[in-house]
């Protein structure tokens, strides 16, 4: 039997919800140093030289202090209060960034991801040469330098997706669109749902492209997701609406593109899910989050 060929699991969903990076800090850090969740990002720490140790206040799905003796990157992809404890003198030698995912709390990847990703540097194959440029650019300042800090950082977070994917259970990834995206059978359906979202999705169809039947596809896609298929593809779609309405566009476009019979039934899908139509939403904080 010919295998099936492999699949880009994770273009259709950066395309459409970016993770944009912006270098923060480069060289030692001494003393306390905080990285508050009031600030509104998160962030990604690459450790690489020294030892850290790092507390989390208040916080409960994490560990409230841990300690880090080797070259370490960790990822905080959404905004958690967070402190560095370091010697006073000749500090562990960092270079981080803080982190925007596109679309906030309503980024279906960092919905996805757990509240900390720590990994040695060593546990994720392809990372050495994209930190090596990074290092390279941020040990001294050059032309464009920040800039292309920025586009390496993100290169870092994509390959960090890519090696989560396929090591979901190793960093305590929830059930989720990681988790989906880790079953090649549901891959397929996930990636399809992702490039094209207005196409009519029935059960039956999604089962027939994951190569199982309605029953066994169903039970599989709520236990690794977490959700039915229909309240998945629906929490996509709208997903998609919240982002384009943000960049302008008109509903009775968008009620085409995301499989919605007219601006009536999206406007009506959209406030079932988010709790008041588009128009109320787009005056709202809630649509700059």
């Amino acid at each position: 039997m010919q295998a099936s060929p492999p699949i880009d699991r994770l273009s259709g969903v950066l395309e459409r919800f970016r993770v944009r990076a912006q270098l923060h800090h480069a060289g030692a850090l001494c003393g306390v140093s905080e990285f508050a969740a009031c600030d509104g990002h998160g962030y990604l720490h690459v450790l690489r030289r020294g030892r850290l140790e790092v507390s989390h206040p208040g916080a409960r799905d994490v560990p409230a202090r841990m300690r880090f003796d080797e070259p370490t990157l960790l990822m905080y992809p959404r905004p958690l209060t967070h402190r560095f404890h370091n010697p006073p003198a000749d500090g562990p030698d960092f270079t981080c960034a803080r982190l925007d995912f596109e679309g906030g709390s309503h980024n279906p990847l960092a919905r996805a991801l757990p509240p900390l990703v720590a990994l040695p540097l060593s546990r994720v194959p392809g990372l050495h040469a994209a930190l090596e440029l990074l290092f390279a650019e941020t040990d001294r300042v050059r032309c464009g330098q920040r800039l292309l800090a920025d586009r390496l950082f993100e290169v870092v977070v994509i390959q960090l997706l890519r090696w989560l994917l396929d090591h979901p259970l190793e960093t305590g990834v929830r059930s989720g669109l990681i988790t989906g995206l880790s079953d090649p059978r549901l891959a397929r359906v996930l990636v399809a749902l992702h490039e094209s979202p207005g196409e009519s999705w029935t059960l039956e169809r999604m089962a027939a492209r994951a190569g199982m039947s309605r029953t066994a596809f169903a039970n599989a896609f709520r236990e690794a997701v977490g959700q039915t298929p229909a309240d998945y593809l629906g929490a996509w779609r709208i997903a998609l609406a919240q982002g384009r309405l943000r960049e302008g566009r008109p509903i009775k476009i968008l009620c085409g593109e995301l499989g919605y019979a007219n601006p009536s039934a999206l406007s009506r899908a959209f406030a079932a899910r988010v709790g008041m139509p588009p128009r109320d939403w787009l005056a709202s904080p809630a649509a700059t989050d």
